[in-house]
């Protein structure tokens, strides 16, 4: 499998982009379970096992400035019929650097492999650890390309009192690595602002091709 993308990701989590050149970048997957393009800053990356050339035939043939071709809806139609995939969404990448030390939120592990929140996190990471706060739950696992990434989630109920950007500071102090991943739908503004507040800096967008 390519490590690539790995090393896209790596230097991008610390400010060093793809050259911002109007190009697309084709590379192979990082594993069996990961495909789909990522977009930078003037830059493209598809990361697939389909046939290269293929690829950048259909990036030719859509119709759309080239700067945005890798994530128009034709190309991203035209890559899930041909890998027999299926996403869920456009998402903000977005990235922090680990804090020392204990977070100051009071956390407990959950452990349960049946617990809904770890069974769905498996099936999109490995190493999966799961804690659950006073009305909220943090997820922070490998995904794409082996990065790190944090998921929250806030209980309706538990909304208005700023537990969502203290589970997100609460991923930057737990994550095992220099730096901590996390994804965001743009439409979810409220999200979007959490993680910001929280010290996460966007870097691009997103879609991955989900294995049916």
């Amino acid at each position: 499998m390519s490590k690539a993308l790995a090393e896209i990701l790596a230097a991008a989590a610390h400010g060093k982009f793809p050259p911002p050149d109007g190009s697309t970048t084709v590379i192979g997957q990082p594993s069996v379970r990961d495909a789909g393009v990522m977009a930078f800053t003037a830059h493209s990356v598809v990361f697939t096992d389909e046939d290269p050339d293929w690829v950048r035939a259909e990036l030719a043939a859509t119709a759309s400035d080239r700067l945005a071709a890798a994530m128009n809806p034709a190309f991203l139609s035209a890559m899930l019929a041909r890998t027999g995939r299926s996403m869920h969404t456009i998402d903000l990448m977005t990235v922090a650097g680990a804090l020392r030390g204990g977070p100051a939120l009071e956390l407990r592990e959950i452990e349960d492999p049946e617990h809904p929140r770890v069974a769905r996190a498996l099936k999109f990471r490995e190493g999966v650890r799961v804690w659950a706060a006073d009305g909220g739950v943090l997820v922070l696992g490998r995904g794409v390309a082996g990065r790190w990434e944090a998921a929250i989630e806030v209980n309706e109920q538990a909304r208005g009192r700023g537990l969502g950007v203290e589970l997100a500071v609460a991923a930057r102090h737990l994550v095992p690595d220099s730096v901590v991943w996390a994804q965001q739908s743009p439409g979810n503004a409220r999200s979007v602002r959490t993680f910001q507040t929280a010290g996460f800096r966007p870097v691009g967008s997103e879609a991955l091709f989900v294995a049916r």
